[in-house]
């Protein structure tokens, strides 16, 4: 049997340059000769991928979800993806980096939704149980700076970017709490640096925290 794979999230705010850490990770990973699978939540496999679509981009007809709703919608996305993706992944003894995982929930839907952090965590007992992250990243940016960012990226902002800054700003403080209150899960890095800066503290990280990056 092989040995099991590390599972390892990335988290923090809309801008903060998650994606490109991640395939910056996934490059140098890769290059010490470890399997390593790169993806996303929402999202990961096709049914993770449509109800992403359903939340970020929710037709004119649904006109938004509640917080409550949207947690639920982000759980039933994150199940599949356990299920199809990561779980089988780990097994295999594959590395596996993803952008975004239940911090993104705490963070948005419970510390800055309102949706009641108890609620939360039953739902996640229920649906993630142990598949609990080796390692999460905390990208650290103040919002003045995450939202020049998100300005000049082309394209329109989807439901949750578009939300008020009074929103990310409580986003940005449920980040800082739930790596306080894991302190040996968590490591929060510098997001205002260059993304090869970014790299070389995150796989400092790694090296210290996951057996030498191996």
């Amino acid at each position: 049997m092989p040995q099991k794979g590390r599972f390892i999230t990335l988290e923090g705010g809309e801008g903060v340059g998650k994606s490109t850490l991640a395939a910056e990770l996934s490059l140098r990973l890769s290059k010490r000769g470890i399997d390593v699978i790169r993806t996303r939540e929402p999202g990961g496999t096709p049914g993770a991928e449509a109800i992403r679509k359903l939340i970020l981009t929710p037709s004119d007809d649904v006109g938004g979800w509640k917080p409550m709703a949207e947690t639920l919608l982000f759980y039933a996305a994150r199940r599949d993806h356990l299920d199809k993706l990561i779980r089988p992944s780990l097994e295999r003894g594959c590395w596996v980096i993803c952008d975004r995982f239940s911090d993104s929930t705490r963070a948005y839907q419970a510390a800055a939704g309102g949706v009641s952090a108890s609620d939360v965590e039953a739902i996640d007992r229920i649906c993630v149980g142990d598949t609990v992250p080796d390692l999460t990243l905390v990208l650290d940016l103040p919002i003045a700076i995450a939202r020049q960012r998100m300005t000049a990226r082309a394209g329109v902002a989807d439901a949750i970017e578009s939300r008020l800054i009074s929103y990310h700003e409580a986003v940005h403080r449920g980040f800082l709490d739930i790596a306080r209150a894991n302190p040996q899960r968590c490591a929060v890095l510098d997001a205002s640096v260059d993304p090869q800066r970014l790299a070389d503290a995150a796989m400092n990280a790694i090296e210290s925290r996951l057996d030498g990056g191996r």
